[in-house]
């Protein structure tokens, strides 16, 4: 049986989105790259991720409208979502807790070690703080 945790890495930047991919499989993690807020939606569905890992600012639909609708979509509601963005404001921040985000993470504040402990702490692989919530 396959116990491997599966990440959907949503990341309009492919360079950017391979590095990550190629940094999560080393970790042990099956992952799954999409390049906009489209695709992101239907791979939520047929991939079934334990994790999203969510860019804000992407063509089409927003990593925020992504959010959203995962958070209101039965077979969705419950996956984690990691936002990592380039948006820095409190608003942004406050607008993807209020749509119900796990972690909210910006991407000039954090190297990508930080993210992959933040994405283990959310799939409980970790005994890290309980919450980078500030």
């Amino acid at each position: 049986m396959d116990t491997k945790k599966k990440i959907l890495l949503v990341e309009d930047d492919e360079a950017l989105s391979a590095v990550y991919k190629s940094r999560l499989e080393i970790e042990g993690f099956e992952v799954k790259s999409v390049y906009n807020g489209e695709e992101a939606l239907s791979a939520a569905i047929d991939f079934r991720p334990d994790l999203v890992l969510l860019d804000a600012m992407m063509p089409k639909i927003s990593g925020f409208d992504v959010l959203d609708i995962l958070r209101n979509t039965p077979e969705t509601a419950d996956v984690r979502v990691v936002m990592l963005t380039a948006l820095s404001q409190p608003k942004d921040k406050e607008r993807a807790e209020t749509l119900g985000v796990d972690d909210y993470l910006v991407k000039s504040q954090v190297v990508i070690g930080d993210v992959i402990d933040r994405v283990k702490h959310h799939l409980g692989l970790t005994s890290g703080p309980t919450s980078s919530v500030q």
